[in-house]
């Protein structure tokens, strides 16, 4: 203050406090999803059904190796962008594939991870022929 002037001080618009808040981007500090927030396998068994028939219907076993990682690489992604198509905003997807060859041979299979059995969810589906087997499964992980 020189010379005694006072500066002057502001008051905010009242206006602006009458404006409606857009809610849509605040946290919310949910840890579950709400029941229709939550993923819904039957969708993705449909999808990984349709992605495996589309792709492997008319196909034999490939002999190349790289041919066969190509093609279980390419199913993963056109499974995943599939589900992501489904809009399922707070979902994570993993999605494993594994191809073999029919010769009566068994196949033995472990995963592991941290699971939350109210929020995450897993769908899969199987494809078979004569000559090789493809199955495809879709981990949706509830990140809060």
């Amino acid at each position: 203050m020189v010379g005694g002037d006072e500066e002057a001080v502001e008051e905010p618009q009242v206006d602006l406090l009458d404006q409606q808040e857009d809610n849509t981007l605040l946290t919310t500090f949910q840890i579950k999803p709400s029941l229709d927030e939550k993923f819904k396998p039957q969708q993705a068994r449909e999808i990984i059904y349709s992605v495996l028939q589309e792709n492997l219907g008319d196909k034999s076993y490939p002999e190349d190796e790289n041919e066969k990682k190509e093609l279980v690489k390419s199913l993963a992604i056109k499974i995943k962008q599939k589900c992501r198509e489904m809009d399922y905003v707070k979902y994570k997807f993993v999605v494993n594939v594994v191809m073999g060859d029919q010769r009566g041979a068994g196949i033995s299979s472990a995963s592991r991870c941290f699971w939350d059995a109210d929020a995450d969810v897993c769908a899969s589906n199987t494809f078979l022929n004569g000559n090789f087997f493809c199955m495809a499964a879709v981990f949706a992980v509830y990140f809060y």
